[in-house]
């Protein structure tokens, strides 16, 4: 797994590799968050949906059928935005992990994007 896209011999990006990277960051980032009433359920519900961006996407890379990936790719587009919304929570319940969460916060955008592109496309 080299994820630079290149497996091919053609320059571009692996977009398998690039929403596992951003699962596990999303998870480091989780381990860092002090836990306390207002964190705990915002904890379970980043990792849910940070996760879920790139196992849907597995999903879809092996949909069996055009609607079934187009729904799958929804799904990566939904939860991406998800993502989004409880980074922003988490910013406001631990101003300390705002610069942290602004990283992550910009390539789940990112990806968004990405699968709205994708998805209007399909």
């Amino acid at each position: 797994m080299s994820g630079d896209g290149e497996q091919s011999g053609k320059p571009g990006f692996d977009l398998e590799e690039r929403t596992a990277m951003f699962g596990e960051a999303v998870i480091r980032f989780a381990k860092t968050i002090p836990k306390n009433p207002v964190t705990t359920p915002l904890i379970g519900q980043i990792v849910r949906s940070g996760t879920s961006v790139g196992a849907n996407y597995c999903e879809a890379d092996d949909a069996v059928s055009k609607k079934d990936f187009k729904n799958k790719i929804g799904t990566c587009r939904k939860e991406a935005r998800e993502t989004k919304l409880w980074l922003r929570m988490i910013a406001a319940a631990e101003p300390d992990l705002k610069a942290e969460a602004r990283k992550l916060w910009q390539e789940a955008k990112e990806l968004h994007l990405i699968f709205a592109a994708i998805w209007r496309k399909s």
